[in-house]
């Protein structure tokens, strides 16, 4: 049986949700680094940026989602916007993303949000098809736009660049 439960920091499964994270990222090509994940999602967690939901099975962790819930001010209401939703690959196609969304959208539902948004790769057919199977649907008539900022590491003693 999977438990879907809300982890807040003191979860004692939040170390494992952490090395899952940890795995979800290096599947998306970026570094292994345990240490600066586990750090990474403790403060999205405690400054409130994120809130995080895991699948456990047999105190196992196997899958989570990642949420942030933003104003939506045209509506006076709150817009739920899944970030991250990740099944370890032993525990895929046995239900447990289904209900980590389906967990998402009862929470938004009874917090009276708006809407629940995603966003995935075009190509991801098997996402694609598990989220319109539960009723998400493409937007059209607006376009994703980006601006990425590069941040410059500066030394504390240098001056010159502070005029």
């Amino acid at each position: 049986m999977t438990t879907i439960v809300p982890i807040a920091l003191a979860h004692p499964a939040f170390d494992q949700v952490a090395a899952l994270f940890d795995d979800y990222r290096a599947h998306y090509g970026q570094p292994s680094t345990p240490g600066l994940t586990r750090s990474w999602l403790h403060d999205q967690i405690a400054q409130h940026r994120i809130s995080v939901a895991a699948a456990i099975r047999a105190d196992q962790v196997c899958g989570f989602i990642t949420v942030t819930i933003t104003p939506a001010s045209l509506m006076l209401g709150t817009a739920w916007s899944i970030r991250d939703l990740y099944v370890a690959p032993l525990h895929r196609r046995s239900g447990i993303a289904n209900a980590l969304l389906q967990h998402v959208i009862r929470d938004a539902r009874a917090a009276g949000a708006h809407r629940v948004s995603l966003q995935t790769e075009t190509d991801n057919i098997p996402a694609l098809t598990l989220y319109t199977d539960i009723g998400f649907q493409p937007v059209t008539g607006l376009e994703l736009l980006n601006l990425t900022l590069v941040s410059i590491r500066q030394d504390p003693g240098d001056t010159e660049g502070c005029r």
